[in-house]
């Protein structure tokens, strides 16, 4: 039985056969069309030469795409995991003719690929042509159906409507008729009861479509009018995962091996068993499936977040969050874990999965656990809303309860809908929709947080000193009790506060409030309602005596050195990379900063150093700080202050100013650059279409990572003994190891030749027939090229079957030539019979087919059992 692996590669190799040059498949995320979000199909890469906008490299190519679709025909998110072949994401295999060969050749080479390369039955196979579309003055497809008409009979040719048959990509762009060719995989009893034309295009899971042949001759232009294309096209995609499904002999796409390595690692982290539960059963499909949507997408550049694409990966990583949470009792961050198995199974044809998986762990645990947090306080409020509504004999729960769940706690309001539809209960949309229209300006973050009630001790509001004092006398004004993951918490508010509460991306203050009593410790300051919150995990006894409230001034220092580093790396970056820079995003930490900008490329590595040259010469400089309070935002605006886009604000701002740098901040910040220290730019990555996102370190940090820095080369010296040149030391040694390496690859080509002698000599003739067997101690890559040595040296009647153990790990090879196979015998069949022996399974080819297992000690009877079972 051929692999995953093996049948994509299998495709690609057939259509370079018919002088069709391999490509890569483009990112999975669009950032250049205006029309698309995502790769929906594997044709788009190709839209500017279909379009005639740039000419064909080759007239012929072909590859493996990866796509996603979220809706439209067939692919509603919803049904994504209730099936055996629906998917978000997935992949088209695809060949391409641009000007070159049209509907004939494409659909001879269909049917070569299908009937006489993969084996299937014609008779399982029906193909659909456009019945064609008077209105827009397009016949039927006769053409096409004459083609089909040399492979197949009048009742396996139908005729499609323009839903079916007509593919276009979007509402504009390329389109043309069709051909599909769908497979009926029931069983006899099942085909001989109704036939399979009757159930194409019927949502049978078992009459299923796997390749779908565009003739494109058209472009759809904004009016809906069409005009030929340039140069007629052909676009084939074939269904990866169905046909795999197809070859594999399965009822399910993830029952193949596509699939079930996730699904086993789901299992074994769950502690469920695939096959027990349909719900449970649901829920793995629906991981499996989002799992490798999620991690195409944030390595094609596209992260979560709550805009366009973003916030259709969002919202594909919350349904998988929510199915693993409700159903497999995933309450801690999950789906990140399953990356390593993805890896291993994807990452040989998508190497770019192993390039980003540090950068996909990051964003998928920080989107899990942000998640869950929604889901803890969501689900359990829904719950009590569902039994009120039960309870009062309804069946639907009010809008101003769905928007209260979204509004407050931050709870998707598809997913509300969706709990629901599972307990026979809707959801008033109208009435949501009019609490949205009513409240769209409030954005309250969600949170799993129970909070108590405020305690009064007295009347005041909070005056912000923070940006002249570090320590200041103050008392409660008021208080109350929360709690958060089962931790007690204090929120306080004071009545003069040098504290800064987290906002514009600086993290809250942290320190303590001092009294002759006790010394309170402050862990961190949120702002609530424009109001400063102080953290504690304590209350002081005596709250209502006067206290001083201290800063951290060590974490405040290195907050506002980063803070003021990010104003000179906007002005730097618009200076290096142009005015259309604009500040999208930043996070302010005392360990490091993130600060994300508008930017459609790369930033190169030169011009980074370019950038951080720019910002030390500034620090060099030492140019101290410039403040206007309570400016006039049209006062703000004459002196040319940047303001974020989207941010809103009031009549009066706050401009902070380092010489030419001039911006709008309520931030914390240096009295002069000099106390910045340094900066060192440690990365630059793409966060969403268009927005790009640099770390930074300043001050003791950059110390800190040169000092690492310095540590390694300093290790690196020693391991070549101290050369003075280190560069020419290591371009040496990679020089001498890639010799070895040649002398190494030489001498095992000695062995394996003189091991096959070896072979050949003590063969044994059985019946005419030249019987190999033999247990060697070598790597399955020089077993495998011995068997293909001997193959190709005895071509007629011989059997070789091979134990071998290399790192103590058995393997099984058994090899034939093709009259042994014509004679029933299948190479496969007896791996996998013999493998247990060995614990372990394995398959291939009829001529050629190898096992692994557990078991070394098994390996002699293994191959003894081969031998006996090929009647030898």
């Amino acid at each position: 039985m051929l692999t995953a692996n093996e049948i994509r590669d299998s495709f690609v190799k057939f259509f370079e056969s018919k002088g069709h040059q391999i490509v890569p498949s483009a990112p999975m995320v669009i950032k250049d069309d205006p029309t698309l979000m995502f790769t929906n199909a594997g044709m788009n890469q190709f839209k500017d030469i279909i379009l005639g906008n740039h000419p064909a490299k080759y007239k012929r190519v072909t590859d493996s795409q990866k796509c996603l679709r979220v809706s439209g025909k067939h692919n509603d998110l919803e049904e994504v995991g209730h099936d055996t072949y629906h998917h978000t994401m997935f992949e088209m295999l695809g060949n391409w003719s641009f000007g070159d060969y049209f509907k004939k050749e494409a659909i001879s080479w269909a049917y070569e690929y299908l009937v006489s390369v993969l084996k299937l039955d014609p008779k399982d196979l029906y193909v659909t042509v456009f019945e064609g579309s008077p209105s827009e003055g397009i016949s039927r497809d006769d053409e096409a159906a004459g083609y089909w008409g040399q492979f197949f009979p009048e009742d396996h040719i139908i005729n499609g409507n323009k839903h079916d048959n007509f593919w276009e990509m979007g509402d504009t762009g390329p389109c043309g008729p069709c051909s599909e060719i769908h497979i009926d995989s029931r069983s006899a009893e099942e085909k001989a009861a109704v036939p399979g034309r009757e159930l194409v295009n019927k949502d049978h899971p078992q009459v299923i479509e796997i390749w779908n042949l565009v003739f494109m001759q058209y472009n759809r232009k904004a009016d809906g009018t069409l005009e030929p294309l340039p140069a007629k096209v052909i676009d084939t995609g074939m269904g990866f995962e169905r046909l795999v499904r197809t070859l594999q002999g399965k009822t399910s796409n993830y029952d193949t091996d596509v699939f079930q390595p996730i699904i086993k690692a789901i299992g074994d982290l769950s502690g469920k068993k695939y096959g027990d539960d349909e719900k449970v059963d649901v829920a793995m499909r629906v991981v499996a499936d989002h799992i490798r949507t999620i991690a195409f997408s944030i390595t094609d550049g596209q992260l979560p977040s709550n805009a366009k694409a973003g916030y259709v990966i969002r919202r594909i990583l919350r349904r998988a969050v929510r199915y693993a949470y409700t159903f497999l009792g995933q309450k801690q961050v999950f789906m990140y874990k399953l990356l390593p198995v993805l890896i291993e199974n994807m990452g040989g044809a998508y190497p770019e999965l192993k390039a980003q998986q540090a950068l996909i762990e990051k964003v998928m645990k920080e989107e899990e656990e942000s998640f869950l947090r929604t889901l803890e306080t969501g689900i359990r409020l829904l719950d009590k809303t569902m039994a009120e509504t039960k309870a009062a004999g309804k069946t639907e729960i009010s809008g101003v309860d769905a928007f209260t769940l979204y509004d407050t706690f931050g709870f998707p309001f598809d997913l509300t809908e969706l709990i629901l539809r599972e307990n026979g209960l809707t959801a008033d949309v109208k009435g949501f929709e009019a609490e949205m229209q009513k409240q769209k300006e409030r954005a309250r973050n969600a949170a799993a947080v129970e909070t108590g009630d405020w305690v009064t001790l007295k009347e005041g509001e909070t005056t912000f000193v923070g940006y002249d004092y570090t320590e200041y006398e103050t008392s409660i004004l008021r208080y109350r009790q929360i709690k958060q993951k089962n931790q007690t918490l204090y929120q306080i508010v004071l009545s003069d506060t040098p504290f800064y509460a987290e906002s514009g991306g600086q993290v809250g203050d942290t320190g303590v409030l001092v009294s002759e009593f006790e010394t309170i410790d402050i862990i961190d300051t949120k702002k609530e309602n424009n109001l400063p919150i102080h953290i504690a995990k304590k209350l002081p006894e005596h709250l209502e005596a006067p206290m001083m409230a201290c800063v951290d001034t060590d974490k405040r220092a290195a907050c506002a050195a980063n803070h003021s580093c990010t104003h000179l790396l906007d002005e730097a970056l618009r200076q290096v990379l142009g005015t259309h820079v604009e500040q999208k995003g930043s996070l302010v930490t005392p360990d490091s900063l993130r600060f994300d900008f508008s930017h459609f490329q790369k930033v190169t590595p030169e011009q980074i150093r370019e950038v951080e040259h720019l910002v030390n010469a500034k620090i060099r400089e030492n140019v101290p700080l410039t403040e206007y309070r309570n400016l006039p935002i049209e006062k703000a605006k004459e002196l040319g202050a940047i303001a974020l886009f989207g941010e809103k604000y009031g009549d009066e701002v706050r401009v902070v100013q380092f010489g030419s740098s001039i911006e709008f901040c309520g931030g914390t910040h240096v009295s002069a650059t000099g106390k910045i220290g340094m900066v060192k730019i440690i990365s630059e990555s793409s966060v969403a279409a268009g927005v790009r996102r640099i770390e930074a370190v300043t001050g003791a940090k950059v110390e800190e990572m040169f000092d690492t820095v310095q540590d390694t080369i300093n290790d690196l010296k020693a391991l070549f003994n101290n050369a003075p040149d280190l560069k020419a030391a290591i371009s040496k040694y990679i020089e001498e190891n890639a010799g070895l390496k040649k002398q190494m690859e030489e001498f095992m080509k000695e062995k394996e030749a003189a091991v096959k002698n070896k072979l050949i000599e003590g063969a044994k003739e059985i019946n005419g027939v030249k019987v190999i067997q033999a247990v060697l101690p070598m790597p399955a890559d020089a077993v495998k090229n011995i068997a293909f040595q001997l193959k190709g040296q005895f071509p007629e009647n011989l059997f070789v079957v091979i134990g071998s153990v290399f790192e103590n790990k058995p393997l099984l090879t058994v090899t034939m030539s093709d009259d042994q196979v014509k004679a029933g015998l299948n190479a496969g069949q007896l791996v996998r019979e013999a493998a247990k022996l060995i614990q372990g399974g394995g398959g291939g080819q009829p001529h050629f087919a190898t096992a692994g297992g557990k078991n070394p000690d098994g390996l002699s009877a293994a191959v003894d059992k081969i031998v006996s079972l090929a009647g030898f």
